[in-house]
């Protein structure tokens, strides 16, 4: 559902937000490198359907296939390099305390496109080697809190480079479980639900998605083969331009052989045991890792308060929404 602002207009024109875009990307991705202690790695765009290394997302998402001249079977375009980076963690010979990100450019056929949501994902993705020890919720808080801190420093560089922004951000992160959520808000809806609480907020991680909640439903899906749904969760931050939750980050503490077996169990997926990622997982043959993916449109957006995600990003659009925008001051690219 579209969500066009009273009176909107960018406070940027469009050669000064490109120029802007590159100071966040340019800013954000070195202090997350010199927070978290990552290299930067190049990663693929498609993999092929056999290895069993594409992100399922949420389980139902259709993706972009094809078949090859010169190679057997079929290929995919990625959808996320969840799986892929912790297989790369482990080639490449990474120890505990170290790890990778690198610019992940995917095709989400599926989506329904919104001032947030777009055919095309392009976001930085990351992983680290970490030790059994730090599987627990203080390992994940504080690796959260290194990245909302990295966001924080961002925003500020760019406020410094253009007086005519000044997004108010929240640099102390509410942890709060889906279910506490629930218990919170039993009568509205899971999307309803974060932007009660990111409102009151400001900047919040919701964690603990994936697994069904006390009433039954999921708050939201989520593949059961990367992130541990006790140790996972959302990075939220509220737009007070768009007047909603503002997700930036998708991340988590990555499934051990036993969440990893327990999640397929309950998504009727135990068949992926089969796929050699998995059973690398399984036999202990992949380092334990955290991991996750942080929007690099969907921080563009944010941070030079942009009503659609369109304003920072090249992207397919259909004629009715592309018109729409422009009658409300929204000029995409």
């Amino acid at each position: 559902m579209m969500i066009y602002p009273e009176h909107y207009k960018s406070s940027l024109s469009q050669r000064e937000t490109q120029r802007a875009i590159k100071i966040v990307k340019d800013t954000f991705q070195a202090a997350l490198a010199g927070a978290l202690n990552l290299d930067r790695v190049t990663a693929p765009l498609m993999v092929t359907k056999k290895s069993g290394i594409n992100d399922d997302l949420n389980g139902v998402e259709r993706k972009v296939h094809f078949t090859m001249k010169n190679i057997d079977g079929e290929a995919e375009v990625v959808q996320s390099l969840a799986k892929w980076k912790r297989r790369a963690l482990y080639r490449y010979g990474y120890n505990p305390g170290e790890g990778i990100y690198t610019d992940m450019n995917a095709i989400r056929r599926d989506d329904d496109t919104d001032n947030l949501h777009s055919l095309f994902v392009d976001q930085w993705d990351w992983c680290k080697v970490i030790k059994r020890e730090e599987r627990n919720l203080d390992y994940l808080k504080e690796t959260v809190q290194k990245i909302v801190d990295a966001i924080y420093f961002t925003n500020e560089k760019v406020k410094k480079s253009y007086s005519k922004l000044g997004l108010d951000m929240k640099r102390e992160v509410f942890f709060i479980t889906t279910q506490e959520l629930e218990d919170m808000y039993p009568d509205l809806t899971a999307k309803e639900r974060e932007n009660a609480i990111t409102k009151e907020h400001g900047t919040v991680f919701l964690m603990q998605i994936g697994g069904k909640l006390k009433s039954g439903e999921k708050h939201d899906g989520r593949a059961p083969d990367y992130d541990d749904w006790k140790l996972n969760g959302d990075i939220l931050f509220w737009n007070s331009l768009l007047d909603c939750a503002f997700e930036i980050s998708s991340m988590g503490i990555r499934v051990d052989a036993e969440s990893l077996h327990a999640q397929l169990v309950e998504a009727d997926a135990l068949e992926r045991e089969q796929f050699d990622f998995h059973k690398g997982i399984l036999d202990g043959t992949f380092p334990l890792t955290i991991g996750g993916g942080i929007g690099q449109s969907r921080l563009c957006m944010l941070l030079l308060q942009k009503a659609h995600i369109g304003e920072v990003q090249c992207a397919i659009w259909s004629d009715e929404m592309r018109q729409e925008c422009k009658e409300h001051g929204i000029i995409l690219l």
